[in-house]
Parts: structure tokens; C-alpha cells; sequence
């Protein structure tokens, strides 16, 4: 009796071992929440390129952009869970729980990480009319002049929206919001003095600050980014502020973990290969690609830091 229930869990084990261990044996879907040109459709597109020769099989980029994030993690999240439907996101994604009331999907339950794929390190810049040099001095300046500062972002809920309002909130300022359809309509503004702050990408930014149209204050993130070493980060000046620009690629819950240690394993090989690090590091991007643990773990510690931001902020998504 025992050996025929031994035969049997063995029979039963079979088809999910073979699937993995066959994984992939067709194309891999890479759904993209952005739009076409962007960093996220960017990196999306060098992974997708360099999967047929990690994995054997090529992977197809279809961008579905829209809803912050929303139209194609839902896509995605509907999906088979079997490796072969993935999505890629901006940070947005740890934004839409707490700022997109009426989801028809949970981004925490229903989507699983992957990889956080790299690091879009955003820098805050202003107009030079604005007469602040670095993040102690607009302190300084915000402070008695309480709603006067004027600041674009790319949109409500927006990544640049709520790094600005975590910036007010953890220095005691109080800046006026301005929203925009897209980070080039900001900066465009920006230029033209119609605002005075932005926080947006190093390579979206850098020609106008060499041609002296706007100028650098700090970067957001953890530590000094790669294309900037001398710029210091907001945190020298207001301790505990780090806000990090990152793309991710999920899959559907539910997927099996060999399937989704092979996916790990591929996009860390990509990029972290020294010719992908050079293009990246090209376009502002810095590679992270870590284990399913430390992915799983920053993903749902950055929600949980947007959700108190967006609550303190009162943001909620148009």
C-alpha cells in the first residue's frame, strides 16, 4: 500500500517538475505599463532581447501604458500563472494600492515579483530664478513662504508627485502642486519659469541644466547616483528621505517558484552583463536585479511607504 501511494504522489509530481524544468518552450509575453520610448519600455525591450539566449526562447514586448499602471498589471494579473505572461512596471506599482480606490485587481495579492530591474535615478531641479542652491536653502526659503513654490509632476499619484509631497512632509514645507500630462510638458514649463520645481529622470534633465535652463539641486535616492557622484542626495540634508525611480518585472500569483527562479536568474544575468550595463548606465539606468526574497521584500516595504505618503498627502489618483 505504501509503495502504490509512493508511485502515485511521484505520478502526480511529475507534470509540474517536467514543466519547469521545461520552462520556456514557446515566446514569453512581457506586458509593459508605459508607453513606447520610455526607461520602462526601454529596459523592458533589452530583456526581451537577450531571453532567447538565457532562456531559449524570445520574449515579445506589447505595451499597454495607462491608469498609472493599472491597465496592464490587470492584464497580467488575469492571466495564466505559468511564466509566460510577465509585466513590467514603474514604481507606480507600489503607488496604485493605496491611491486607485476602485482596482479591479490587487496588485499585491494577485502579481508576484520577479525582479526589480533597475534604478531610474531622479534628480530635483528648478528654475534658476529660484534663488536656492541646495535642499537646506529651499528649506529655508519654502518655509516662509508656505504654498507659494509652485511644483510640476507627470501627473497626480504620479512618482515625481509623491516625491515632492514626502519631500514636504518630512521637511515641514508646504509647495503648491501642479500637474501635468507626462514629464515633457513639465519640464517644458520648468524652462519657462512657469513653475520652479520638478523632480524628474538625470538623462531628462541633464542637456538643459548644461545649457544653464535649470539647475540640479540634489538626487533622491538611497545614495549619490552613478551619472551624478558629486550631487548630493536629499538625505544628506533631510535624514531618512530616499526615494528610488525603479521598473520591476512581475508575474502572476500563483506561479511556480522553480519557474519564477529561472526568470530571476535570466534577468540578472541580462543585466548585470557588462554590455547591458553600459547601455543602461547611457541612459540614466543602474542595474539591481536581486533574489525573489530581497525583490519580494523592497516591493511590499515600498508600499507600504507610499500608502502612509498618500495618506498624509490626502493623494488620491484623477
Amino acid at each position: 500500500m505504501k509503495h502504490a501511494l509512493a508511485a502515485a504522489a511521484v505520478l502526480l509530481a511529475t507534470p509540474a517538475l517536467s514543466h519547469a524544468q521545461a520552462f520556456p518552450t514557446k515566446p514569453m509575453r512581457i506586458v509593459t505599463a508605459a508607453g513606447p520610448g520610455g526607461g520602462v519600455d526601454t529596459t523592458s525591450r533589452i530583456i526581451a532581447q537577450n531571453l532567447q539566449e538565457t532562456l531559449g526562447q524570445p520574449g515579445v514586448v506589447e505595451n499597454r501604458p495607462g491608469a498609472g499602471g493599472a491597465i496592464g498589471g490587470e492584464l497580467v494579473a488575469r492571466s495564466p500563472a505559468d511564466g509566460y505572461t510577465l509585466l513590467t512596471i514603474s514604481i507606480s506599482h507600489s503607488v496604485l494600492p493605496s491611491s486607485h480606490k476602485n482596482l479591479s485587481y490587487s496588485p499585491e495579492k494577485d502579481l508576484t515579483p520577479v525582479a526589480v530591474m533597475v534604478n531610474a535615478p531622479n534628480v530635483l531641479v528648478a528654475h534658476p530664478s529660484l534663488p536656492v542652491k541646495s535642499i537646506k536653502e529651499l528649506i529655508a526659503y519654502a518655509k516662509k513662504r508656505p504654498g507659494e513654490i509652485d511644483y510640476a509632476s507627470s501627473g497626480n499619484a504620479s512618482p515625481s508627485h509623491l516625491a515632492t509631497e514626502n519631500l514636504a512632509l518630512m521637511s515641514d514645507i508646504k509647495l503648491n502642486h501642479i500637474p501635468y500630462k507626462g514629464t515633457g510638458p513639465g519640464i517644458t514649463d520648468l524652462i519657462a519659469g512657469r513653475v520652479s520645481l520638478m523632480f524628474a529622470s538625470i538623462i531628462s534633465t541633464r542637456h538643459h541644466v548644461e545649457q544653464g535652463k535649470l539647475k540640479m539641486l540634489a538626487t533622491a535616492g538611497a545614495k549619490r547616483a552613478e551619472a551624478a557622484p558629486d550631487l548630493p542626495t536629499i538625505g544628506e540634508s533631510v535624514p531618512g528621505y530616499a526615494v528610488d525611480v525603479w521598473y520591476a518585472v512581475l508575474a502572476p500569483a500563483g506561479t511556480q517558484r522553480t519557474v519564477m527562479e529561472r526568470l530571476n536568474s535570466a534577468v540578472a544575468k541580462i543585466l548585470h552583463a557588462s554590455d547591458v550595463k553600459k547601455k543602461l548606465a547611457s541612459i540614466g539606468l543602474e542595474p539591481v536585479a536581486e533574489d525573489l526574497a530581497k525583490s519580494d521584500a523592497y516591493i511590499k516595504a515600498e508600499i507600504a511607504k507610499w500608502a502612509r505618503v498618500v495618506k498624509a498627502a490626502n493623494i488620491t489618483a484623477q
